[in-house]
């Protein structure tokens, strides 16, 4: 997501930031083409105007002009304003269950816009993260096996799912789920209401009587970015009939501009609660505006990597990955457990986009055509070894290396190279092991979960000293496999 935004806005600052001093004309420049990467972002017209305004304050006033370095003062009071229309500085705003349960949350928006499969990210996120019982429930009668669906993904996330009754209403089916979730001890309802493919009254009724009859705590409209103002527009329409409390902006993945996020806030004064970026059921990230501001400038967002680390790696496994490590071991098992990690937590696009200064080495990535189609390859080769061969590299001859390229269906030379990449990591981990090496961050041990301390110096917002995005990532000694910077041939 942003990534033509952030393309165009490090072009800007890149200039900036190379003089030693800004004149108000320089700024001025700048501002010009900042307005034009903002509005080719499908940013709307009022929000560009009144962002341009705020910056423009600021960047000319004697601080910057007298600062030491003016470009990057420039930068800050871009990073601010950002900050403010996506929403303020202030920590992320959680959804409202903490009343008497069962607490419902209401998801609504047009049909197609990931509704019930985002209504199934927020249970599991709901039931993983915060230990809670959640009931789901279907109030879309109209769209052809829509209940049938909700329920099957209840059932892959091992979450509730009211049972189907044929003929009922929505209003019947709300006044059931609640009976059920009080009755069950459910901490939470989430009602997965029916879309249509435009606004019309008929829907927004059957909205409006269900948010009666449910009393919800949380209304959360559901918009795909990938509609940019439209989903604007959307928005604004849905909150004039309905008590919206939120939003949920989906496929932001496949989003490259960014606009409707950044317009949303501004536009309809609701809180943005939640990103989808991605099909898998854990592809569901809340939304922080420092966070967001700092990737669309291209200063990436560890913090968020890390949260995902820790959610997808598992504690006691990463714990005895760092004392083989310490002990100078890394086998083919190892590698194999560390390439599956980096799938975990999103794959090479996620992670990469979520490291400082990736933008700037995009065209050698591209290059590189790094995917996570080799991530699996990699994988694939790794599981045609036999168990002797996995533990002990030196067994691989040319013989054994032909037969694993047969068996994995790659040729002999991508065998080669992720023999060597291992050979590199293997190095990478004998140093570690002797103290040579002091890869990731404070806290870490070079290849295990952070400790309470650095997590707690993550959640504060300050810079971790010694971070090396290209060095080091829980479970990865040496960066990520195939990445540039840390096994550059492979």
């Amino acid at each position: 997501m942003f990534e033509a935004l952030t393309e165009r806005l490090g072009g800007v600052f890149d200039k900036l930031t190379g003089r030693g001093a800004l004149s108000e004309a320089d700024v001025d420049a700048a501002l010009r083409e900042v307005r034009v990467a903002l509005l080719e972002a499908d940013v709307a017209l009022p929000v560009v105007k009144d962002f341009i305004a705020k910056v423009r304050v600021e960047a000319v006033g004697e601080n910057v002009i007298k600062a030491v370095k003016p470009g990057q003062q420039v930068i800050k009071i871009v990073y601010d304003a950002l900050v403010d229309t996506l929403g303020g500085d202030g920590a992320p705003e959680g959804l409202r269950i903490a009343g008497e349960p069962p607490n419902v949350i209401m998801m609504a928006g047009l049909q197609g816009s990931g509704k019930t499969t985002t209504t199934a990210k927020l249970a599991l996120r709901l039931s993983k993260t915060e230990k809670k019982r959640v009931l789901m429930a279907s109030l879309d009668t109209r769209r052809p096996a829509a209940m049938e669906q909700l329920a099957t993904l209840g059932k892959s996330i091992g979450v509730d799912v009211l049972a189907i009754v044929a003929g009922q209403t929505p209003q019947e089916i709300s006044k059931r789920a609640l009976a059920t979730a009080r009755v069950s001890g459910h901490d939470v309802l989430i009602l997965d209401t029916a879309g249509r493919t435009t606004l019309d009254d008929e829907m927004m009724d059957e909205a409006a009587s269900i948010a009666q009859i449910a009393k919800p705590g949380e209304v959360l409209l559901v918009a795909d970015s990938l509609t940019g103002q439209d989903a604007v527009e959307t928005a604004k329409r849905f909150h004039a009939r309905l008590p919206l409390t939120g939003l949920v902006l989906t496929r932001v993945d496949g989003d490259g501009r960014g606009g409707a996020a950044l317009s949303m806030r501004a536009v309809t004064g609701l809180p943005i609660k939640f990103l989808g970026a991605g099909e898998r059921p854990d592809a569901l990230e809340p939304f922080d505006a420092r966070r967001v501001a700092g990737r669309i400038l291209g200063q990436g967002d560890i913090v968020g990597l890390v949260e995902k680390a820790v959610e997808n790696v598992d504690r006691a496994e990463a714990e005895q990955m760092a004392k083989k490590l310490a002990k100078g071991r890394f086998d083919f098992d190892d590698m194999e457990k560390q390439l599956g990690q980096v799938l975990q937590i999103g794959g090479l696009k996620g992670v990469m986009g979520m490291l400082p200064g990736v933008q700037k080495v995009k065209s050698q990535i591209s290059d590189a055509s790094l995917d996570d189609k080799q991530l699996h390859r990699q994988i694939a080769i790794i599981r045609s070894m036999t168990k002797a061969e996995r533990s002990k590299p030196d067994l691989l001859n040319g013989k054994r290396r032909a037969r694993i390229a047969k068996g994995s269906g790659v040729e002999v030379a991508e065998v080669n190279r992720l023999i060597k990449m291992h050979r590199n990591m293997a190095d990478m981990a004998k140093a570690m092991g002797k103290g040579k090496m002091p890869f990731g961050m404070p806290g870490m041990g070079g290849g295990g979960m952070p400790s309470p301390e650095a997590l707690k110096q993550l959640g504060s917002g300050k810079s971790l000293p010694g971070l090396n995005p290209q060095s080091g990532l829980p479970g990865l000694p040496g960066g990520l496999p195939g990445l540039p910077g840390s096994n550059k041939k492979s």
